[in-house]
């Protein structure tokens, strides 16, 4: 479990988190969501233990990073895929790290297979592809086989085949009761990934939610379909609910799904489709957002 208490981080007089407070807890992926500049990374760094923090804590399974002996064992993390030892093969890094927290070089070779690297295990970082670098800097978080997992931006030079194979790792991960924390740009990603998210916005919580109670915050409306359009919409109206038409359907708001079908049995109208409607994740948060964006075009300030 990953719990960040009420974190603080000032560089000089700015605050790069400001009094965070949140909780990934184990069997989810938690997409870490905000603006460049919210403080995503000095949170992640805090995590484990890269930053101190001004004030506050954030601990792993209740325990400061500092405090874990073989923390491999414990947390991966993927942070920063560049920062690696040109000269040194795939291979050799992974056993550099694993050896420094008595792991085994068989883990070594199956990790490296894990992530799709065996092919190239002996060739030097430095040749290596900014989407082989991303497996790479994976398999290292995978080494210690741990229960608590951070990935900042981990699909950067992935091609689709790698997405598709990273969003698979992630929820196999979580199926398997351990804790994923990812952040990302790519809504559309985080859409099929994650399970909760966690948005900031200039190092302040902006909400903590599922993805389920984001998806009800911003249900725009409920598209009906039936023969009997007039009928229904009558007695919707009647309801409270506002009812205008859509491509031969009625696209309806101010009333659930639950209830439109409901009024729908109970005027004994066939209904053939009865679909909530809500604002894509993207949608949902530019809006929770908006007023945290410190880097605005002047195209997007319009």
């Amino acid at each position: 479990m990953i719990e960040v208490r009420e974190l603080t981080k000032r560089y000089g007089t700015a605050r790069a988190v400001d009094g965070l407070t949140f909780e990934v807890k184990p069997g989810y992926v938690a997409g870490f969501l905000g603006p460049n500049g919210a403080g995503k990374s000095t949170t992640m760094r805090a995590i484990l233990g890269l930053d101190r923090p001004t004030s506050g804590e954030a601990l792993v399974n209740g325990r400061h990073y500092a405090e874990i002996k073989n923390p491999m064992h414990h947390v991966g993390a993927l942070i920063d895929a560049g920062a690696v030892h040109g000269g040194r093969s795939a291979y050799d890094h992974l056993h550099v790290l694993a050896r420094s927290n008595g792991i085994g070089p068989k883990r070594v070779v199956h990790t490296l297979e894990q992530v799709g690297l065996a092919g190239v295990a002996r060739r030097r970082v430095g040749t290596l592809s900014l989407g082989m670098k991303q497996r790479l800097g994976v398999a290292a978080a995978l080494l210690g086989d741990p229960g608590v997992l951070l990935f900042d931006e981990p699909v950067n030079g992935l091609d689709p085949e790698g997405i598709r194979w990273i969003r698979h790792l992630m929820r196999d991960l979580a199926a398997e009761g351990r804790t994923v924390l990812v952040s990302s740009h790519l809504m559309s990603e985080m859409a099929l990934t994650a399970d909760r998210v966690v948005v900031i916005g200039r190092g302040k919580l902006i909400l903590e939610a599922s993805m389920q109670d984001l998806s009800d915050r911003f249900q725009r409306d409920v598209l009906v379909r039936t023969a009997h359009r007039t009928e229904l919409t009558r007695a919707l109206e009647r309801s409270g609910a506002t009812v205008r038409q859509e491509d031969g359907a009625l696209a309806v708001q101010g009333i659930t799904a639950h209830d439109i079908g409901e009024i729908a049995a109970h005027q004994r109208i066939p209904v053939h489709e009865l679909t909530p409607r809500s604002a894509s994740l993207e949608d949902a948060y530019l809006e929770l957002t908006d007023d945290s964006v410190e880097y605005r075009t002047e195209e997007t300030a319009r």
